[in-house]
Formats: structure tokens, sequence, C-alpha cells
């Protein structure tokens, strides 16, 4: 953080209230408390440890148990404070409850003088949230709030400039960028934060929005792609697959494969997200837009983030395409093509080979992982990309494969950006689509084939010990059977 702006931008991590008082004999170490006391002593004195110039020092009761309240800040303002709090005073204090030489201790909470203040006054204090911020042991969330509320004091509404139109605002029921703001960090009731955080949302959901929308817009108008014809019923790679197939497509993947068929076929390079539960067929989707482009002479590339995935990949497509993936060879199809499969375990003659042929242009699907990746890798007639799970790349992994490769104009020597399509079976709702892909146009396949059997997926929290081994028991099952399972984790270590 560098600016007031900055700080502003910070939002309160909750919001806590009063609520009830706790009886300070029951505190422990690490509650969050809320006491009604009075003062038995308060003095101030100048610190040594530099974390302020000064620090005030008070004994609190409820007339049964004591505890010590530490608060830091200028010796002025410090010595000020203690004055205030004479022998006797009432307080309402906030905060979380620590230990110093074996006492328990509140330092610098939320503290009011209840006894400066009328009923009516009390009463909307009580309801009055209390934001709190993220904070670490060298910026507490104390100090967060305290800058955050110097800021707030300086500002007026001609200094909140509103970056959404009034028309705007006033359809959506939205409040301006100023009170916003002040409602919070400074709310006075819920109300005032649920609204002003839906303002903050709203805005930052609609800038994001407009930011995506402008690098489509700059992406079609300063680039170009092959446009790859979209093949005829019949005499094409794409048709012989299809009349191969001992199966009908769904009417999903039908749909799916005619958006990204035009897509491929427009000069413009296309970017498109496709989502599909396991065992929905985005492979034979992808494997059909490859085809397009291979059959039309280039080259199509599949990204896997794992070798063992890149070579599941590799495999589905030879088995999905058998004769058609076999070129040259005495079983091959008349039209036919080669699938390779490049990652780093592929042996050292293996790998020259497939790079010589790509490098000379031969029209192939290689299928790869990272190591596709590497400058060493020229794919010049490069038309379609396609991308397995897009979360486990970046977006300079992803662009880097599309930014070398490309066909090349030999007439005007312009280089065509290749088609991008992504495929992930990671469930997105629309929204959040818009939000994380939202420079990409987004297809579902919402059905799977005809006899395939829905995939079962459990969520099975670590700490529910019964259902861990619950199931492992079912997993063990499944194996047995002859079945797979697939284990998502969030993390490899603790940690």
């Amino acid at each position: 953080m560098e600016t007031g702006a900055d700080l502003l931008r910070l939002l309160p991590r909750r919001y806590d209230t009063w609520g009830d008082l706790t009886d300070m004999r029951t505190l422990a170490k690490g509650e969050q408390a809320t006491i009604q006391a009075q003062i038995v002593r308060a003095s101030s004195r100048r610190t040594r440890s530099g974390r302020a110039p000064a620090i005030m020092e008070a004994t609190v009761t409820d007339g049964v148990s004591t505890m010590d309240v530490v608060q830091f800040g200028a010796a002025g303002q410090m010595r000020a404070r203690a004055t205030r709090l004479a022998p006797g005073t009432t307080v309402l204090m906030s905060g979380k409850v620590g230990l110093h030489r074996g006492r328990r201790q509140l330092s610098n909470p939320r503290l009011y003088v209840l006894d400066e203040l009328d009923e009516a006054e009390r009463d909307a204090l009580l309801a009055r949230p209390m934001p709190i911020y993220p904070g670490t042991e060298a910026l507490p969330s104390w100090s967060v709030a305290k800058a955050v509320r110097t800021v707030l004091d300086q500002l007026g509404p001609e200094d909140v400039p509103d970056p959404l139109p009034d028309e705007l605002r006033r359809s959506c029921g939205l409040v301006d960028a100023y009170t916003a703001y002040r409602w919070v960090h400074r709310p006075e009731d819920a109300d005032q934060w649920k609204a002003a955080r839906k303002r903050l949302r709203h805005e930052e959901a609609l800038i994001l929005q407009v930011a995506l929308a402008q690098r489509r817009a700059l992406h079609e108008a300063t680039r170009t792609a092959v446009a790859w014809s979209e093949p005829e019923a019949n005499g094409s790679l794409r048709a012989d697959l299809d009349a191969a197939l001992p199966y009908e497509l769904t009417v999903g993947q039908v749909r799916v494969g005619r958006e990204i068929a035009a897509d491929l076929a427009r000069a413009v390079p296309m970017q498109r997200l496709l989502q599909g539960d396991v065992g929905s067929g985005k492979t034979l989707v992808a494997l059909r837009a490859m085809l397009q482009v291979v059959g039309g002479g280039g080259q199509a590339a599949l990204l896997a983030p794992t070798e063992v995935l890149a070579a599941q990949h590799h495999s589905s497509l030879e088995a999905l395409l058998g004769p058609l993936a076999r070129y040259g060879m005495l079983d091959g199809a008349e039209r036919a093509t080669r699938v390779h499969l490049l990652t780093g375990s592929t042996p050292v003659a293996q790998r020259r080979r497939i790079l010589a042929d790509l490098a000379a242009g031969e029209p192939a699907i290689v299928v790869g992982t990272h190591a596709l990746l590497s400058d060493t890798v020229q794919i010049p007639f490069l038309g379609l990309v396609v991308v397995d799970e897009q979360h486990r790349f970046g977006v300079a992994q992803r662009d880097a494969l599309r930014e070398r490769g490309g066909v090349t104009d030999p007439a005007t020597g312009q280089r065509h950006t290749p088609h991008l399509l992504v495929m992930t079976a990671t469930p997105i709702p629309r929204t959040i689509a818009m939000t994380v892909f939202g420079d990409l146009a987004t297809s579902v396949l919402d059905e799977l084939p005809a006899g395939r059997v829905p995939v079962p997926t459990h969520l099975v929290p670590w700490s529910r010990t019964s259902w861990v081994e619950g199931i492992w028991r079912r997993a063990a099952k499944e194996v047995a059977g002859g079945g797979r399972v697939y284990v998502v984790c969030p993390r490899i270590e603790a940690g």
C-alpha cells in the first residue's frame, strides 16, 4: 500500500458487534472479549521499545476479577487518555485477550468511556458494527483501523471520483463511491456495510469486465488467424472420423462442434472455453476441431499439465482415430495424419524425429506437456492450440506456444495467431467463468453420451476421520472391480 486510496480499498475482513458482555473470570488467551468494567488505576509513560513513543497502562475490574489494559500512541495522547480514565470510570472495551507476565491483558482494545455518553448514545454504540481488518504482527488490525480513520477524516465527496455513471447506480440501487467507502469502514449498522460491499463488488466486477472486453476487442482488431473452412460432409478427415465412430454424437457435442467450427472458419483467432464433466466427450470435440485444421494442411497442438495426462490424451486420440492416425503405414487410411507425443520423457531419437517433422510443416497433431513450450520446438503451421485444464497453466505459458507458432503469409509476411480452445472438467458457474475466463467465449457440454454412467463426486473433510476411512474403503472396492478413482487434494504437504 502506497496511497490513501490503497488503504481505503483494504476492506475489513469481518464485522464484530459488541454483543453480550463477557464474564472476565472465564476469559482465556486468544479469546475475543467485550468487557464492561471500572478503572482501578491508569497511568502513562514513555517507552524504549520503539513501537510507540508512549504507553498508557490501566487495570480494570468487574467487581470480581481484574485484568490489564495497554494502549500505544503519542506521549501527549496517552497522557490525556490516562487522565480521562480516572479511578471509578466505567468503560466498555473490545479486543483479543493476551497474556503478559502471567496476567491477562487487552492490547489496544476499542475503548469507550460510558460515563461520557447518554442512554441513546450508549444504545447506538452497542448496535454499531466494528470493522476488523486483516493484520500482521508488524501491522496489527488496530493500527490499520487507525490509519483508515485518519484517511476518512480527511476526505469529502469531491475527493472520491466515482467510475460508475449516476444512471447505472440508480438503476442498480447502488450508493456513490464516497458513501460506499464511509459505510464499509465506518458503518452505523449492518445494512450500511452490506450496501457498501454490494456497491464495491459491482464496481470491481464491472471494471474487470470492461477491461476484458477491451482486451478481447484489441485482440480481434490487431490479430488475424487462418480461416480453416468447415470440412464437407464427405471427403475430409473429420468426416471420415464421424463415419467410423461406433456411436452417434450427442446433441451437445454437435452444438458445441458447430460453434467451434464456425470460429475456426473466421479470420479472427478463436478464444473459447469448453466446459464438460468427466466423460462428457470433450476430447472427441477437441479432436474434431483439430482435424478441421489438420485436414486443411495445418498443425494442431494439445497441451496437457502432466506427462500422465498427455500420454492418456495421446492414447485416446489414437484409439478414436484408428487407421486415420497411421499416416504412411500399410494399415493406414487413405486420408490419415500422425499423432505425436512430446514430453520430457520422450527418447532423444524419437524427439528429434518429431521435431524435424513438425519443423518441416507436416500436417499433424502433437500432444505434449510443458516440453512443447521449449524454444527448440518449432511448429510453423500451427493453426490450433488446445489446452487441457487451463488453471494448471499461467496465461503467459498458455500464450507462449501461440506466440511462437502460427502460419506466416508468404505474400505479406504477416504471422497469423493460432486459434485457442481451452478445456476444463472443473464445474465453473457462468458468473465465475465470465470473471476468470472473461476473454474467452464459453461452450458447455451438459450431457453424457448414451450408456455413459455419471461419475459420482464426493467431498470428504479431512477432519472427519470416519468419512475418510469410508471413502478409502469405497475406493478400494471400486478399484478391485476394475474401476478407477481420481483423488484431488488441496495441497501436497501440510502447511
